[in-house]
């Protein structure tokens, strides 16, 4: 730390007074100090602070000391900017328009219908297809398993889910924050879809985000449980939900339930975690979740290639 300050000798042997000087450029003077070590800085130094001026050492290091903040369930308040949800939904509508642009007549499949990205990328379990080559996730096609949450038949399908996920998915990812919601999400759709892969016909195809909006269902009835807030708007709308899914004709029920069954377990362990090994009980749980998923998708795939 270079300061002179104090006094100095003259030539008679009488005191002078000297000038402090920043304790970063010894060539500039004054008489402003950090509130917080006593150092003299110069204007160029100074940031301001709730009282007073603070030197860059102490702010970086208050910086430091600070911890970011989080929500209830260890998440990051960049969550209540909804970047995630706006990011899926993007994602979404642009696979929408490369599954039209893929089909060679996009007018007829506009509002229903597969796409040649559709039979790419669906949940098949074991099929033959036109060309006569076979394939699906018992083929050795896992990928199907995660596309299918990003595909839609037609924009009617794509409108409707992209509601459902507009208006749950910033509220979960608000009080979840970015990263967690985004492992609900992918944990809750490719949930549904292993359940397609269980209980569907191998030859029937699904595709839809709704096997992940019905795991944000699920979600947010627990969340909002757990915080102690009124459910009761919630249920009603997921009654509603799960009778157009028996209702309905191809609606994916066991897509549906999957998700929501998937969703709510993810929640569980996302809300209840204890919160002095938070993080790692919820990476855990995530990763647990996972590793029974894929067991159960190597128990259809030997009962269908067995």
């Amino acid at each position: 730390m270079t300061e002179r300050s104090g006094q100095a000798n003259d030539a008679t042997g009488g005191p002078v007074p000297t000038t402090p000087v920043c304790y970063r450029h010894p060539d500039r003077e004054t008489y402003i100090r950090c509130t917080r070590c006593d150092r003299p800085i110069c204007p160029q130094c100074m940031r301001e602070a709730s009282v007073g001026h603070q030197c860059p050492e102490c702010v970086n290091e208050g910086r430091r000391s600070v911890r970011p903040a989080r929500t209830a369930f260890g998440g990051g308040v960049a969550g209540r900017e909804g970047y995630v949800t706006k990011t899926l939904i993007a994602l979404n509508v642009l696979v929408m328009l490369l599954s039209l642009a893929s089909a060679p007549n996009a007018g007829a499949v506009l509002f229903k219908g597969s796409t040649p990205l559709t039979d790419w990328g669906s949940v098949i379990g074991l099929a033959r297809f036109a060309d006569g080559t076979i394939g699906g996730v018992a083929d050795g096609q896992w990928y199907r398993l995660v596309t299918a949450m990003f595909l839609h038949y037609g924009v009617v399908h794509l409108l409707l889910n992209m509601w459902g996920l507009w208006v749950l998915g910033r509220a979960l990812e608000a009080v979840l924050g970015p990263l967690r919601f985004l492992a609900l999400y992918l944990i809750a759709g490719l949930g549904g879809n292993v359940a397609v892969y269980l209980f569907s016909a191998p030859n029937q195809p699904s595709a839809g985000a709704s096997t992940a909006i019905f795991g944000l269902f699920a979600a947010i009835f627990v969340i909002m449980r757990r915080l102690g807030r009124d459910t009761s708007a919630i249920v009603p709308i997921l009654v509603i939900n799960l009778i157009f899914t028996f209702t309905v004709p191809n609606i994916s029920v066991a897509g549906h339930l999957g998700g929501l069954v998937t969703g709510a377990l993810i929640a569980l362990v996302l809300a209840y975690a204890p919160r002095l090994r938070r993080n790692l009980f919820q990476a855990a749980g995530g990763a647990i979740l996972l590793v029974a998923l894929l067991g159960l998708v190597l128990v259809r795939t030997a009962m269908l290639t067995g």
